[in-house]
């Protein structure tokens, strides 16, 4: 098939989750034989900070790594999206995109009569519910959620019409252990510190086990303000900046644990929606521990694949028994690899999106078949 994604950008993950599944997932299609082409604004929020901070070299590199990405950058007022979506038998609009742009694309599809799904993979329907609910949508034949409770939201708001749960997964073609690769840490965190949507968790679940139990740890990511790079000094731990999502099995290899502190969102309204890092983590073959989160849809075993801390004590006493007990961090390192490579991949994802395509395909032609001659 002919697919069209739109999204922010796949050239830069500078504080974008995002760009790992989808680049995982446009690899994964092209494989299959797909012609995949990828439109981002050339003025993304993401690539612009990336550009600034790193200069251009990162967006050769990543083509570099992901060589089936075909991403076109473009101007909304000069979009000719015609052109764009014209031959497309599919298209993806991924919610990070203007209003207007996905207005535009869900008129056209009675022009052009490609299925259109639009893809949503952030807190926003909870935390920015207006803005969402500004998305002209009732042209689209569904929306992917990357979780049951926004499932559920965009249906209970009438927000769409219809709506698949659609989670995001591990590229295990990039994501992969890399024992060759010598450990020199205890732990690494890979995160944005951002805004206020963790910082108390942060301190709590990160920061102050660390420092009671003395560990050598290292923290990559963006957007850390003074008092966040104090708080760092403060708690022993190494500041590494940002680092190119397709390194991550590096820094992952280079330590003995990691945990998952989830945003507010995530851990209190948003259940059953692990985000990427999980499942980098577990892809990668490092044992995980994280904070409180309440994995509601069943994708992971609890004290199989990865343990939770309800607070701070129980960080520490989880950290310990894994930097103190191989026998244990080796069984968690297993099951959690077996339970990714057998559920959660970005071929897993083809897979599905193929079949709801497909379903909603089907759907549509029914009527026209049962029609009398």
């Amino acid at each position: 098939m002919r697919i069209a994604l739109f999204c922010h950008t796949l050239l830069s993950d500078w504080n974008h989750g995002n760009a790992h599944f989808l680049r995982g997932l446009v690899t994964e299609l092209v494989s299959r034989g797909h012609d995949v082409r990828v439109w981002e604004p050339h003025d993304a929020w993401s690539l612009e900070n990336l550009v600034r901070d790193h200069g251009e070299a990162p967006l050769a590199a990543v083509k570099g790594v992901y060589p089936a990405l075909d991403c076109n950058r473009y101007d909304l007022r000069g979009l000719d999206l015609d052109a764009a979506v014209g031959n497309a038998d599919v298209v993806i609009v991924h919610e990070w995109n203007d209003h207007e742009l996905v207005r535009r694309i869900g008129e056209a599809k009675a022009r052009f009569g490609y299925t259109l799904l639009f893809h949503d993979t952030h807190h926003r329907s909870v935390t920015e519910s207006e803005a969402m609910a500004r998305y002209d949508l009732h042209h689209y034949d569904a929306v992917l959620a990357f979780g049951a409770v926004i499932r559920d939201l965009y249906l209970q708001h009438r927000w769409a019409k219809r709506a698949f749960v659609f989670h995001e997964a591990a590229d295990a073609r990039v994501f992969v252990p890399r024992p060759e690769i010598e450990k020199e840490i205890d732990l690494v965190w890979i995160g944005n510190w951002g805004d206020d949507e963790r910082e108390e968790e942060l301190h709590e679940f990160l920061l102050g086990p660390v420092k009671r139990l003395g560990l050598r740890a290292r923290v990559h990511g963006v957007r850390y303000p003074e008092r966040a790079l104090s708080a760092l000094h403060e708690a022993g731990v190494e500041y590494g900046g940002w680092l190119p999502n397709y390194r991550v099995p590096e820094a992952f290899a280079k330590a003995r644990v990691t945990v998952h502190v989830p945003r507010r969102p995530y851990a209190e309204r948003l259940t059953g929606i692990p985000t990427i890092r999980p499942f980098e983590a577990m892809a990668c073959g490092i044992p995980l521990v994280s904070a409180p989160w309440r994995d509601t849809e069943g994708l992971f075993r609890r004290s199989q694949d990865f343990v939770v801390a309800q607070n701070g004590a129980e960080m520490c006493a989880h950290l310990q028994r894994i930097l103190s007990d191989s026998a244990f961090a080796d069984s968690l390192v297993r099951s959690a690899r077996e339970r990714v490579l057998s559920r959660h991949t970005c071929a897993h994802r083809a897979d599905e999106l193929l079949a709801i395509v497909d379903r909603i395909r089907r759907e549509q032609r029914a009527p026209l078949e049962t029609q009398p001659v």
